[in-house]
């Protein structure tokens, strides 16, 4: 057996959550290969809503494996909570959570950190969701992290010579006033360290490799969107991790020729959360109707995302790095209202028009647009595409023509049951 992935094709914020949970039963195993709880992917069916920063989004699929992969940091804070929320619904997941020895843990002083490093920035910050993740995965590559598979070697030890580090640098380079807060958030921390504890800690790569050679099915979740990531996306304005899909290779431990189908999300149209490059940001009327209509707010920090109209220079760029078999399309409700929609198909740098991603994007950077027709019809009730109105079928077909490769799943609503199952 391969390994699926599923991950964002733009800026993060596509829905990969829902899909995960529509997809969940035809997999054995659902796992999440990196980032943290700067992740939010909200699900919604049986009237709940749950927001996941961390547990793989197939929990909530009965008998499945769910693993945290190693290349995942996590905050006991924040997956404690989870816990906690979890149960207050319902479901009980101590049975089917597998945790790897050698994912990071965001340490009380990475969130600090993580502020102090944007407090000094000032104009220049990067817009960080302020979780720690940045300094966590400093510590990684700096070889100075604290693994789960730390908790059971010498912990206490460990854990206090770099909470020390940490304290060295907050005083003496950032000059930041941290006693309080590291003193407040410790007594979670610890009580979350504990809550994860009482979970499978597990050898993630060999557990999955074996799963693998049993033929069970796996499907690898991403989080954020490829055009966060570390080395490909718009730099300096990106997460800590690879988002792309040879990040699951690293972030679980399977070798390149595991990779199966590699399910690519975009939205019908395009948003970004914190500071960056946009080409096709709208600061009007429209960019308003788009962020009201599609409830455009972070599920992580609940910040206003910024809206734009669909960038398929950028799809078409993301969809190369990626490998994508197949697209998915999300949230063409959003849509239903517009007479007309704009697409971008190109950009104009320096007075000349190119179909490539840029080296570096700027705010000289101007997107060349088409205009395709709107449907103007409520999609929230439609159960099937025969149903799809033919300005839609037509939006549909312009971008599989653009990107090569087919859209095989349209979403028209947040619920689970919303999800159109294209061509068949």
């Amino acid at each position: 057996m391969k390994v699926d992935v599923l991950l964002g094709l733009q800026w993060g914020d596509e829905g990969k959550g829902k899909i995960v949970d529509v997809l969940t039963p035809k997999y054995d195993v659902i796992t999440r290969f990196q980032g943290g709880p700067n992740a939010g992917h909200t699900l919604e069916f049986n009237n709940i809503k749950q927001v996941l920063h961390t547990i793989p989004s197939g929990i909530f699929r009965e008998n499945k494996v769910n693993i945290i992969g190693n290349g995942v940091v996590i905050d006991p804070i924040v997956f404690k909570k989870e816990i906690e929320s979890l149960k207050k619904i319902g479901f009980d997941i101590s049975k089917n959570l597998y945790i790897s020895k050698k994912a990071h843990l965001i340490l009380p002083t990475h969130r600090i950190l993580d502020a102090a490093s944007e407090k000094k920035k000032g104009k220049t910050k990067i817009g960080s969701t302020l979780k720690g993740i940045g300094p966590t995965y400093k510590d990684k590559i700096g070889r100075e992290g604290l693994r789960v598979g730390d908790l059971f070697i010498n912990f206490e030890e460990k854990y206090s010579s770099r909470i020390e580090n940490h304290k060295v640098m907050l005083k003496e380079f950032f000059k930041y006033d941290f006693e309080d807060e590291l003193y407040a958030c410790e007594k979670d921390w610890f009580e979350g360290i504990q809550m994860l504890k009482s979970f499978e800690i597990v050898d993630s790569e060999h557990m999955i490799n074996d799963l693998l050679q049993e033929n069970k099915s796996v499907l690898a979740e991403g989080a954020q969107g490829t055009l966060l990531d570390i080395d490909f996306g718009s730099y300096p304005f990106v997460t800590s991790s690879n988002t792309i899909c040879a990040g699951a290779c690293t972030g679980l431990g399977i070798a390149p020729q595991k990779i199966g189908e590699v399910f690519g999300i975009f939205k019908a149209y395009c948003t970004r959360v914190g500071m960056g490059p946009f080409p096709t940001e709208l600061f009007d009327e429209t960019g308003t109707k788009l962020r009201d209509a599609g409830h455009e707010y972070g599920s992580t920090t609940g910040r206003p995302r910024r809206c734009g109209w669909l960038d398929l220079v950028a799809l078409k760029y993301a969809v190369m790095l990626n490998g994508a078999t197949e697209l998915i399309m999300m949230k063409a409700d959003v849509l239903d209202e517009f007479e007309t929609i704009k697409v971008c198909v190109g950009y104009e740098i320096d007075g000349e028009v190119v179909e490539h991603f840029p080296f570096e994007l700027t705010d000289d950077v101007k997107p060349i647009y088409v205009e395709l027709p709107g449907w103007q019809t409520d999609l929230t009730k439609i159960k099937s595409q025969n149903e799809f109105p033919e300005e839609l079928n037509n939006y549909i077909s312009f971008i599989e023509e653009e990107m090569e490769i087919p859209v095989s799943i349209a979403s028209v609503g947040p619920n689970r049951e919303q999800t159109i199952f294209l061509g068949k």
